[in-house]
């Protein structure tokens, strides 16, 4: 596994950005009605591995489960995205369990709350006089989902448990608890196990259900596993999965859910608290109502800070419970899915969602939670290598992927050509971030160079002896051709990301040189006859164009290659394509620039995020600041889910590391405050924690749109580059203390 050096620059950030977390009032999701939609409605927890959606019923209490390894398909597929139990396969429901109570469905006082700082799922309710309480939580330090049901009154509790597999696995009950294990078609085993203590009152067994009476307190112990192992040579699997479960359940026992609860704090605020914004006041009236009551006001047009800064939050949370050191990483859908016939899969989609899935890791501090997806590049290399080679010929060197990919190394759909150097940007990125010069050398640097490798072998030279990347497509817009701009774009990226690399590590200069070359020769970005950058060599684009993607400005953000500081006219052309692509431009050039006229295609969970943020690579505070109310307006659920439609969550992620761009940019080897803030931001606010590369921590505060302060801390103090104000200056930083 990879080893992050930066972890100890979060907790030495920790008690700052805990304190600040913990003074001002907590961050949650509420409710006063139990939920009814899976996905719409449910709460999530999770711990990196498996995950759970909750929908605090009164009398029935539904829990549905997931393990992020429960996978259909066949190991190394290469073709048609068949997504059934064979094939390319697909993510898969893992089971529910469901407590039916002996008291009545109708309450008072209720509520339903997630606290997306700590983790913890509460449900309270009266009936009768009788307040009743329960708690949930999928802790990462013991590898448990555990939920306690209380009462004010003694011998409150009666009712049945019942669990089932939603892959066929018949369950077994005792007084203990309830198990099941099965194997899946492509032979990956699988098991989960639901252990109960409960104080007071009796328990007995009816078929497959486990039967309490009046019981004080009821404590359930919930894991699942698949013997998944992500290892081609090994084929993919490991261990059989109960004899693991059993122990950890044992051990989850002995330690109590006091113990259990304190452990699961003290590990996911470490990682929740490690940044925060403060971008305005909420009015205390809209403070107070539930969530979706808030949300709905939202949309309507009020003003709401307190609700973007969840959502900043809430992206945070989610990549947190779904993506921790040793697991898979985050898929369409997270880690949370209740269907055996998932919209896409719930697959890892490498043409702009899984990269998504990831924006904020290293730029909100959550530098540990981007190593799944970098493991699991590691993971598929072979298998896509012997994809590559089959696609372009037997001796290519190095490798890419199709457009989908499993868990198993499988690539299924349309060949996403440069999927590799995309995914070289988050490599590096890593680095960029952390400094930890042991990964670069071990990890990042041989992915890097096989990479450009690939593109050494395939770069197509033109008669005027330019570069261009070969029956490329501009996802998921247009023919495939020569010379895409997205595909140059990535590749340039790649490219430079090598030469950071090598020249940090200083070797290879050889090939420094060849790569240096080749960029150097790559066909180069284009301003239209509109003034659009184009996205395609031939000067063809529709200024009336609302096509959902913008993969012809990855150069502007994610990548680095356009900006206003070094290359102002491609910037220029980058915003008149922008505008276009939001119905600003063409036949309505002369209209308002709002939120209600970007419409139709571009309305999508993953849209307004990439928006958001290339606004603020271009420093349009205002334009970014809407694409926030836009995903809030129209693609994001009551549960704050963000909606594509179908759920999908790669909103949810991206405009978390978007609003990271408003606050705080260093792309261009400087540091840069407050690049992109909108008017409603302005009047008082700060951010703490938030990360720059080169491995600095950031803290800011700012009066009427203005840096008032700033502490930006290193491990050892360094010569920064810095742009505040208006102003460019050279401090040093302070050592982390």
């Amino acid at each position: 596994m990879i080893k992050v050096k930066s972890i100890f620059i979060m907790c030495a950030l920790l008690a700052t950005t805990t304190a600040y977390a913990t003074d001002s009032k907590p961050i949650k999701l509420w409710y006063n009605r139990p939920a009814e939609k899976w996905d719409a409605e449910a709460l999530p927890i999770g711990n990196g591995r498996m995950g759970a959606m909750l929908f605090g019923g009164i009398k029935t209490e539904h829990i549905q489960f997931n393990e992020q390894s429960l996978w259909s398909g066949d190991n190394n597929w290469d073709g048609e995205y068949e997504t059934g139990d064979h094939g390319f396969g697909s993510y898969r429901n893992f089971g529910e369990f469901i407590i039916d109570f002996d008291h009545v469905d109708v309450a008072t006082q209720y509520e339903r709350s997630l606290n997306i700082t700590t983790g913890i799922h509460t449900t309270s309710f009266k009936i009768d006089g009788v307040r009743f309480f329960r708690e949930a939580f999928a802790s990462h330090p013991d590898q448990m989902i555990v939920f306690k049901y209380t009462a004010s009154q003694k011998a409150a509790l009666s009712g049945s448990i019942s669990m089932t597999s939603a892959q066929g696995a018949i369950s077994v009950t005792n007084k203990n608890g309830i198990s099941f294990a099965g194997e899946m078609p492509n032979k990956l085993k699988y098991a989960a196990k639901l252990n109960f203590e409960h104080e007071g009152g009796e328990v007995s067994v009816e078929g497959d259900r486990l039967v309490f009476k009046n019981c004080n307190t009821l404590i359930i112990y919930l894991d699942a596993r698949t013997n998944y192992k992500p290892d081609y040579n090994a084929g993919w699997r490991g261990a059989d999965p109960m004899p693991i479960i059993e122990k950890e359940v044992r051990n989850a026992q002995q330690l109590g859910f006091q113990q259990l609860k304190t452990r699961h704090i003290n590990d996911i605020t470490r990682l929740t608290a490690a940044a925060t914004i403060d971008i305005g006041k909420t009015a205390a009236d809209i403070s107070a109502m539930p969530t979706d009551v808030r949300l709905k006001k939202y949309a309507a047009g009020g003003k709401d800070p307190d609700l973007e800064e969840t959502m900043f939050q809430y992206g945070r949370y989610l990549l947190v419970s779904s993506s921790r050191p040793g697991g898979l990483p985050a898929n369409l859908q997270g880690l949370w899915n209740n269907s055996d016939t998932p919209a896409w899969a719930s697959d890892y989609h490498n043409n702009i969602n899984i990269q998504m899935n990831y924006w904020a890791a290293e730029s909100t501090n959550l530098s540990e939670c981007h190593i799944p997806l970098i493991d699991f590049i590691v993971a598929a290399e072979e298998p896509c290598r012997i994809a590559t080679r089959k696609a372009f010929g037997e001796k290519t060197r190095g490798w890419t992927a199709r457009t989908s990919q499993s868990i198993f190394g499988g690539n299924g759909w349309e060949w996403n050509i440069p999927a590799s150097a995309w995914y070289a940007h988050h490599v590096f990125e890593h680095w960029a971030f952390t400094n930890d010069t042991v990964y670069l050398k071990r990890t990042a640097y041989p992915i890097l160079k096989e990479i450009c490798q690939y593109w050494e072998d395939r770069l197509k030279q033109m008669p005027d002896g330019t570069l261009m990347v070969p029956n490329g497509w501009s996802p998921e817009h247009g023919p495939r051709e020569d010379g895409v701009m997205h595909d140059q774009q990535l590749v340039w990226d790649l490219f430079q990301n090598y030469l950071d690399a090598s020249a940090a590590l200083n070797i290879d200069r050889d090939y420094q040189v060849k790569v240096a070359t080749m960029q150097a020769h790559l066909a180069p970005n284009k301003i239209g006859k509109w003034g659009q950058l184009q996205e395609w060599q031939e000067d063809r684009d529709d200024p009336d164009d609302q096509h959902r993607h913008t993969s012809h400005l990855f150069a502007v953000y994610p990548g680095r290659q356009i900006n206003m500081i070094k290359t102002p006219e491609l910037a220029k052309a980058a915003i008149i394509s922008l505008r276009s692509r939001s119905g600003n431009y063409g036949k309505n050039i002369n209209t308002p620039f709002t939120v209600e006229s970007t419409v139709g295609d571009s309305r999508r969970s993953w849209t307004w995020p990439w928006r958001c943020a290339l606004w603020a690579r271009l420093g349009e505070g205002e334009k970014a600041g809407m694409m926030i109310r836009g995903l809030l307006t129209y693609n994001t659920l009551s549960n704050l889910f963000t909606n594509h439609p179908p759920f999908q969550m790669d909103g949810n992620f991206g405009i978390s590391g978007a609003m990271a761009e408003m606050l705080l940019q260093s792309q261009n080897d400087e540091i840069q405050l407050l690049p992109a803030i909108p008017q409603s931001w302005a009047a008082e606010g700060a951010f703490y924690g938030l990360k720059a590369r080169g491995g600095f921590t950031v803290n800011c505060k700012w009066l009427n749109g203005k840096v008032i302060s700033y502490q930006i801390y290193s491990e050892n103090p360094v010569k920064v580059k810095l742009r505040v104000n208006g102003q460019v200056k050279e401090i040093v930083s302070s050592r982390f203390k």
